[in-house]
């Protein structure tokens, strides 16, 4: 149980203010909040399952300047979707990539996208292979993490309801280039 606590309170610690936080807010403005939650739900799942694994067996999965590349990418592309918006001949609140794969399918591959590489994830890593309990960590990983970001899904839906959409789309892109590029600064240094 000691594992479980400790993973929970830490990965709560370290989700606050954190861009993966930017993430789930920014879909709750867009989307049914259970539908954002569960969304990141599943990805902390698999992300934590996977940063349990490689605590566990390897000190490094794929060079760490791979992983940062990638995420300080997929960054630039949710700040070019949060200007751009949604087409006019789409459901409100249903982006292109939400016809294909769905409001839930969109959620969950961008959440798990912003959290590969992030602290939170090596924070997991690092807590697998200290405490004796990987199922602890892994769970308790997960609950830390989802409680923070119900925090930021609960902002975003009630942001969502007072602020105009183009202010909420215009701050959120701004705020993933900022993200995009310390991650591509931190990948290339």
């Amino acid at each position: 149980m000691s594992a479980f606590f400790v993973s929970t309170v830490l990965i709560f610690v370290a989700e606050l203010g954190d861009k993966s936080q930017l993430v789930a807010l920014w879909f709750a403005t867009r989307y049914r909040w259970w539908l954002v939650l569960a969304g990141v739900s599943t990805a902390t799942l698999v992300v934590h399952l996977g940063s349990v694994a490689i605590g566990l067996a390897f000190d490094e999965l794929l060079p760490e300047r791979v992983v940062l590349t990638v995420v300080g990418l997929s960054f630039f592309g949710f700040a070019l979707w949060s200007v751009r918006g949604d087409r006019l001949d789409e459901e409100p609140g249903e982006p292109r990539l939400g016809a294909r794969f769905g409001a839930f399918g969109v959620v969950t591959a961008a959440f798990f996208l912003s959290e590969l590489g992030d602290k939170t994830m090596l924070a997991t890593v690092s807590l697998a292979g200290r405490e004796s309990s990987a199922v602890g960590v892994w769970l308790g990983s997960t609950l830390g993490m989802v409680l923070a970001d119900a925090v930021a899904i609960a902002a975003g839906v009630l942001a969502g309801k007072r602020l105009p959409q183009r202010a909420i789309s215009v701050v959120a892109a701004l705020l993933f280039v900022a993200f995009g590029s310390a991650a591509l600064w931190e990948a290339w240094r």
